[in-house]
């Protein structure tokens, strides 16, 4: 059987991950698994630069940060990110060196969503606050200070499936304002159906079948429900659509699916697999320089997107 690419600085950190006596979030419980994802920041992730604004966003549905590159702005797009995590893990913190980078490569005012975890609070709280969220920015409310003509919601993973449910819901049910276009990174976007990504990658690639399997135990989600599975809706009017995996993702053609449903849709839709990475990449961009590249070519995309959405 041929082994799959591997790139060098993926490998490195693989041979750590992969060390006997390695934990799992699955092995450790909750408690220590959320304690290991906010220390993989500081041992894993790129440090976060100065911007203009940084700060917590007071009045909506759940807590939110602000990420902005430049002090003053006109009114324009905003980016909506959703953290992943399993719909259990993540926050705020976790992701903020992501979402201080989006801000910068983008040029766009970004608000990350703390949505509600499991499983204190179960599917489907974590949709129900994604969406309010982005009703919320759109609304271009006072505590916000921006005005917002656009929404562009983004996430990885389990936020990568945040943010195609919240595209489908405002299609449904307009914002105050259109959704321009969406960035999911490697998405949990078809998690009712097996997929061979899982079998060949779902050990051993940083992301286990094991720990997804305790996520969706914590998450109990209702297995029918387009918020859990977005390909249980049809995708027709989606907005143009990025979607970005990983190629030795156990999720991988999770995303390949949706990308391949969106243009059976009609959807605008650009695929960019990141050959010889891993799952969660772009929280790792200290051990894997080689993502930054991808960040960078992702955004180059996602603004091409949105020059056609608003040509």
């Amino acid at each position: 059987m041929t082994q799959p690419y591997v790139r060098p600085d993926v490998a490195a950190l693989l041979e750590i991950a992969n060390r006997p006596g390695a934990k799992r979030a699955v092995d450790v419980g909750l408690a220590d698994a959320r304690r290991m994802m906010h220390a993989s920041r500081a041992l894993f992730d790129a440090p976060v630069d100065e911007l203009a604004v940084l700060r917590e966003v007071a009045g909506g549905p759940c807590p939110m940060r602000l990420y902005d590159a430049r002090s003053e702005r006109a009114a324009g797009p905003v980016l909506v990110f959703y953290h992943g995590g399993g719909f259990v893990l993540g926050d705020l913190d976790t992701h903020e060196p992501l979402c201080a980078e989006l801000a910068r490569l983008t040029d766009l005012p970004v608000v990350s969503v703390g949505y509600r975890l499991a499983p204190e609070h179960p599917f489907p709280a974590a949709p129900d606050d994604a969406i309010a969220a982005a009703r919320w920015v759109a609304a271009s409310p006072g505590e916000l200070g921006l005005e917002t003509t656009g929404l562009v919601p983004s996430g990885d993973s389990a936020g990568g499936n945040l943010a195609i449910v919240t595209a489908l819901a405002l299609r449904d049910e307009p914002a105050a304002v259109p959704v321009l276009a969406q960035m999911p990174f490697y998405p949990a976007s078809h998690p009712t159906r097996h997929y061979l990504s899982l079998d060949a990658f779902g050990e051993g690639y940083l992301l286990s079948r094991a720990s997804m399997n305790w996520f969706d135990e914590c998450y109990a989600p209702h297995r029918t429900d387009w918020r859990y599975d977005p390909l249980a809706k049809p995708l027709a009017g989606l907005p143009p659509t990025l979607v970005v995996t990983a190629s030795l993702d156990p999720i991988r053609d999770q995303g390949r699916a949706f990308a391949a449903a969106c243009e059976e849709a009609g959807v605008t839709v650009l695929l960019q697999e990141c050959e010889g990475t891993i799952h969660g990449f772009l929280n790792l961009r200290k051990a894997l320089p080689s993502a930054q590249i991808d960040l960078a070519r992702a955004v180059a995309q996602l603004k091409l997107l949105l020059r056609r959405s608003v040509a």
